[in-house]
């Protein structure tokens, strides 16, 4: 277990916390704090439409070069780290980093150990409490240029997030809910203090472009074309990218695992 001294390594987002720490403990690549840093977080029990469009914009912005922070939660936060994919994203734990915790994450954090960083606050065999997700949540809060919340609602630890955004003066940004659903969301939208995610190439080009052809792959296959059309526009590459496990074919259309 690795950890750093905040006198020495500087870390300049940590300024908006509260309280600025002096340690924090890490598992993997510090070189992930120095890149283009996007917040994503929401409720535990996404909607089917949240967990589209959440992994849909953590992939666009991860095509982009931009490092995707979260607290490896159950529903939105784990959606947003698998979108980044485990390289490019950073999980925020509310425990010690001997602990993967929840248990029903332990695969997808031990990935992000190894390809991405995890980072803590608190010393190994520090089990999570209810003000340590609060402290979690304002890291998370803090690292990133802006906060987006793709659903939540009122009075959860999500909440807590949107008022520690307000508080540093970072942009919200949101998803577009029907009424009486993501009731937070809406709430910011209706009072002016978010801004509402209505194309995700326009909002992610905000933060860089896509360069490479295999960015340009990947983000066709994101819009789930047909089978037939795949193989007739990318021929092998097709069959090489489902056998490699990057998509999936159902009903006859490609989905991006």
């Amino acid at each position: 277990m690795r950890y750093i001294d905040l006198k020495d390594y500087k870390i300049k987002q940590l300024r908006f916390m509260k309280k600025e720490p002096t340690k924090l403990y890490y598992k993997g690549n510090l070189d992930l704090l120095k890149r283009d840093l996007v917040s994503i977080v929401g409720t535990r029990r996404p909607s089917a439409y949240t967990k589209e469009f959440t992994y849909k914009i953590a992939r666009a912005l991860s095509n982009r070069g931009v490092v995707i922070v979260s607290g490896a939660a159950m529903g939105v936060d784990a959606i947003a780290h698998k979108g980044a994919k485990s390289k490019n994203t950073i999980a925020v734990m509310a425990n010690g980093l001997d602990i993967r915790y929840p248990k029903v994450n332990q695969h997808l954090i031990k990935s992000i150990e190894d390809e991405g960083l995890t980072i803590s606050f608190f010393e190994p065999g520090f089990k999570a409490t209810r003000w340590s997700f609060v402290v979690r949540n304002e890291l998370i809060v803090a690292l990133g240029k802006v906060l987006i919340v793709t659903e939540a609602s009122l009075n959860s630890g999500t909440s807590r997030s949107i008022e520690f955004a307000k508080k540093m003066g970072k942009e919200i940004y949101v998803l577009p809910h029907r009424l009486n659903e993501s009731i937070a969301t809406n709430q910011l939208i209706k009072n002016g203090k978010a801004k509402v995610i209505y194309d995700i190439d326009e909002f992610a080009n905000k933060f860089g472009k896509i360069n490479s052809s295999k960015d340009e792959f990947i983000q066709y296959l994101e819009t789930n074309p047909s089978y037939d059309e795949a193989v007739s526009k990318y021929g092998s590459k097709i069959f090489e990218a489902e056998l490699n496990g990057l998509i999936a074919i159902e009903n006859g259309n490609v989905r991006v695992i």
